[in-house]
């Protein structure tokens, strides 16, 4: 199986590509795409969407998995990233690819095994599952493997996490 995680955000989104057989992971790809201020939103929400379409048709995932939003204090960021999760989400619901989302709660338990690890804790164990060199830069990439992790540990390939 071929999963593809997906940390949103809109100025860095992390992504990761797994192969998940036989209980062992490989690396397919990681890294970030990344959009600058200069350019208004809905240009950035398009550079995030093709850029995120270009790779579901070199990777063709099985599956794509997302982190849900947490709750944000400040509501305008909570839109904005919300929205851009939404075009991320599009991305991969128009290319026939089924897409899971998991709470901040949820990767840390698939990853680690304790839902109050820290980001720390989070990056090592990411590093270790998938026999890094180092944790993967910038943070959003390492969580974006998180939750590739987090699906293929929660064996729950059918409709339990899967986007209604």
């Amino acid at each position: 199986m071929i999963i593809f995680g997906v940390d949103p955000g809109i100025a860095i989104v992390g992504y990761g590509v797994l192969e998940y057989k036989g209980n062992k992971f490989n690396v397919i790809d990681y890294g970030a795409i990344q959009t600058s201020n200069e350019y208004t939103f809905p240009e950035r929400l398009k550079i995030v969407y093709d850029e995120l379409t270009e790779l579901l048709d070199k990777y063709k995932p099985d599956a794509l998995a997302i982190e849900e939003l947490f709750f944000n204090k400040n509501a305008k960021t909570a839109i904005i990233i919300g929205q851009a999760r939404g075009a991320q989400i599009l991305a991969a619901v128009n290319k026939g690819i089924e897409v899971y989302e998991y709470t901040p709660l949820q990767v840390k338990q698939g990853v680690v095994g304790y839902g109050r690890a820290d980001k720390r804790q989070i990056q090592e164990m990411v590093k270790i599952l998938l026999n890094l060199e180092k944790i993967p830069k910038p943070d959003d990439v390492a969580d974006a493997l998180a939750v590739a992790i987090c699906h293929a540990h929660s064996g729950n390939f059918s409709d339990m996490f899967k986007m209604k």
